[in-house]
């Protein structure tokens, strides 16, 4: 029997600053950034949802099967909102060191929010 958690998921919100326009701002770059943080926390991806902005920004996400990971980038503010969802109790911590270097952030903060706190038995 497996262990019951007190949360059905976590959701790690990354404020990234002082990442390079060229780099947030090519979509190509921004959806390789967060395939390679699926693959870094271990996560299965189910589909991908990406659009460039014009003249600048990038937005995306990558559903795994797990939930999902999603981007909204402000090249002209050196600024990317990141949000890693994931169900369980998976570490997430290889996934932002991965999204930090390949968006090459200058800063990162991060916010954990433990979701749906009453597991399986809330109503």
């Amino acid at each position: 029997m497996s262990e019951q958690l007190p949360f059905l998921g976590k959701q790690l919100v990354l404020e990234l600053y002082e990442c390079p326009l060229e780099i947030i701002d090519n979509q190509l770059i921004v959806e390789q950034a967060l395939l390679a943080t699926a693959a870094a926390i271990q996560a299965t991806v189910v589909d991908i949802v990406f659009h460039k902005f014009s003249p600048q920004g990038v937005s995306g996400v990558v559903v795994i099967m797990e939930s999902h990971i999603a981007i909204h980038t402000w090249p002209e503010h050196g600024y990317a909102a990141v949000d890693i969802f994931t169900c369980g109790d998976m570490d997430l911590a290889p996934g932002v060191e991965v999204i930090r270097t390949l968006l090459q952030a200058g800063r990162v903060e991060e916010q954990l929010i433990f979701r749906g706190k009453g597991g399986t038995h809330f109503r």
